[in-house]
């Protein structure tokens, strides 16, 4: 199913030719049918002379309403640009062309309206010439122009019979698994509740679906799917569809929000534009011009951040980081419109290049310049790079949404990717790739293990006893979060460049080794811990001989066994206990403080705290007064 858009002054007959057309007219508010003009947008449908079924979008024509027509011109998949015969190009007309073309809608249709009110014949024909050079060099330069008369019918079934054909020219819309529908309409019905209106892109949806309205970040079900008064069970891309929700309000959903499944887009405040500025536009564009953005059916104030130039100037094209006031969602690819909001003026319009950019942009820096040139009119494959490379590491999911590329799409370029080099899989199937799966771009990862590997030799030349780096302490010195950090250690630790114990972290083939001092220090002590058997000195009695970086040492080497805070022994006296604990219940069935201190001739003291070891350890566990082994 395919939507069309009308197009136009006011006054040309819009409405009433898509009444001609759909027997249904379009203007549904009071206000409207009272002016006999066209406020706000309004809907229709009819069955093309081939038996396909087409929705009409009708759009109002007057300026003061043209940012209401830009709310519904952007998931159409042709323009039905109507003229009125008896007065030709007009302001509108030539502004909503201008729009039509910043927007690149594929192509279109002429209706030259109201011929009946022409008596000359040559009039008509000055008519289309004029068309046509107002066309020249716009995505309607080669549109066929029909003429009728909606009032008479004279001509009508020629123009269906030309929206059919050049319907036929057009791609149907794809199905990239990642539904989303800018809401153009929202309203409620009695006994059902909430409904949102728009034009379904990317996906299906089905009823008994959840979804997410965004920017609110609200979630909701789809109680039931309308397309063209019909009920449906499921709606494809390029539909128009009327979704009835559960869970949302009316003002939780308005107009310009986006219907979509759960996770799969995100909102932003900075989008990364390729901007075209209109040739008559009173002034350029400078940097820090407040402007409002329209995009999908949303409308928002902006400030827009020129990149590489100090301004864009009227009839040429540039790079602009646009900042909004408000959250918005878009995605890679997506056509805008840009307008000032005093005086009111389109000024011009482009495509989306990064709906997520990393940052506010050093407008000058050379290799921002490159990256968008790079996005704007790269291979799919050079897209994925870059959406990857701006931000180091991501998910496959987050990587693909940004440069618009569907599942099977996606997973065949990060295949040829990771083959040549070019980035790495850090978590994930390299030969299965799936949207959980992180990746990290090739330069961004060899400098994220280099200053791993390197952080820890720091640490193991500042620490030379100890074993390795606490994990966390690791963690915040390199400032990654969780999922990269523990993605990345992984990854190393199976290159055998580091070795994790624990919660321990070392440079592979790091060894703690002693000085001469430090030898003899250390067989100092366990000489005194062998003179004291089962009743060793204090950790602190330890610290003050040995030293505490000694001390530490041994216990991190595991030559010492630390049971407390204050108590640590010999690890072979520590070995003996735990054998004797276990070969002592599983004789008698139970084991009290007082038989340990008796069997191996220690205070109570020491007893206690070695059983309330065990039994943190999990070894043992407390029955009242006796120890048993855990199950």
């Amino acid at each position: 199913m395919r939507v069309i858009g009308t197009a136009g002054h006011v006054d040309h007959g819009k409405s009433t030719l898509v009444q001609a057309l759909t027997g249904t007219h379009p203007d549904r508010l009071k206000e409207e049918r009272e002016r006999e003009m066209t406020i706000d947008l309004g809907f229709a449908f009819f069955n093309l002379p081939d038996g396909e079924e087409i929705g009409i979008v009708d759009v109002p024509g007057h300026r003061d309403f043209i940012e209401n027509m830009l709310a519904g011109v952007g998931g159409i998949d042709a323009a039905l640009f109507v003229v009125a015969a008896d007065e030709g190009v007009m302001p509108q007309t030539r502004e909503h062309l201008a729009i039509l073309d910043l927007l690149q809608i594929p192509g279109g249709l002429v209706a030259l309206t109201k011929t009946d009110l022409v008596r000359d014949p040559d009039w008509i024909d000055l008519v289309e010439e004029e068309l046509r050079a107002a066309f020249q060099g716009t995505v309607l330069e080669s549109a066929p122009i029909r003429r009728v008369s909606a009032r008479t019918g004279a001509g009508v079934p020629d123009l269906a019979a030309g929206l059919a054909e050049v319907l036929s020219r057009r791609p149907r819309r794809p199905d990239l698994g990642r539904p989303r529908l800018p809401i153009d309409r929202t309203f409620s019905m009695p006994g059902f509740g909430t409904v949102v209106t728009g034009t379904l892109l990317d996906g299906h949806l089905r009823t008994g679906d959840e979804v997410e309205i965004l920017p609110a970040g609200l979630r909701a079900r789809v109680r039931g799917l309308q397309s063209h008064n019909r009920t449906e069970e499921a709606i494809g891309p390029g539909s128009r569809a009327a979704v009835n929700l559960s869970g949302v309000r009316v003002d939780q959903a308005p107009r310009g929000s986006w219907l979509a499944r759960p996770g799969t887009y995100r909102t932003t405040r900075r989008l990364d534009l390729q901007l075209e500025l209109l040739p008559k536009v009173a002034q350029p564009l400078k940097h820090d011009d407040e402007v409002k953005l329209f995009i999908g059916a949303a409308e928002v104030i902006g400030r827009a951040r020129v990149l590489g130039v100090d301004e864009i100037a009227p009839g040429t094209a540039g790079w602009v980081q646009l900042e909004t006031a408000d959250p918005v969602a878009a995605r890679r690819g997506d056509r805008f419109i840009l307008r000032r909001p005093s005086p009111a003026e389109t000024i011009g319009g482009g495509a989306v290049l990064d709906p997520e950019p990393v940052g506010r942009h050093r407008r000058f820096a050379h290799r921002l310049i490159e990256r968008l040139e790079s996005l704007s009119g790269g291979s799919p494959e050079g897209v994925l790079a870059e959406a990857l490379r701006s931000r180091g590491t991501a998910r496959l999911a987050e990587v693909r949404t940004a440069a618009a590329l569907d599942a099977g799409e996606a997973a065949g370029l990060v295949r040829r990717l990771v083959s040549e080099g070019a980035i790495v899989v850090l978590t994930g199937d390299p030969e299965q790739p799936a949207d959980e799966m992180l990746l990290a771009e090739r330069e961004y990862w060899d400098s994220l293990s280099d200053k791993l590997v390197a952080a820890l030799g720091g640490f193991h030349e500042k620490y030379p006893l100890r074993v390795g780096m606490p994990r966390e302490e690791l963690r915040s010195r390199l400032r990654k979060d969780a999922l990269v950090f523990n993605a990345a250690v992984r990854k190393l630790e199976a290159a055998g460049r580091l070795v994790v114990s624990g919660s321990i972290v070392a440079r592979a083939g790091f060894t703690v080794r002693f000085t001469p001092d430090q030898e003899r220090a250390a067989e100092s002590l366990q000489s005194r811990l062998a003179a004291g058997g089962f009743s060793p000195p204090s950790l602190a009695e330890m610290r003050e001989q040995a030293g505490a970086e000694l001390v530490d040492a041994l216990i991190e080497k595991g030559e010492l066994v630390q049971v407390s805070p204050e108590i640590a022994f010999r690890n072979s006296d520590y070995e003996e206990m735990l054998a004797a604990v276990r070969g002592m219940i599983g004789t008698e069935g139970g084991l009290t403080v007082a038989a340990f201190r008796d069997r191996f001739a220690t205070s109570r003291k020491f007893a206690l705290a070695v059983l309330e070891h065990f039994d943190a350890a999990g070894l043992t566990v407390r029955d009242g007064d006796v120890r048993r082994l855990r199950t």
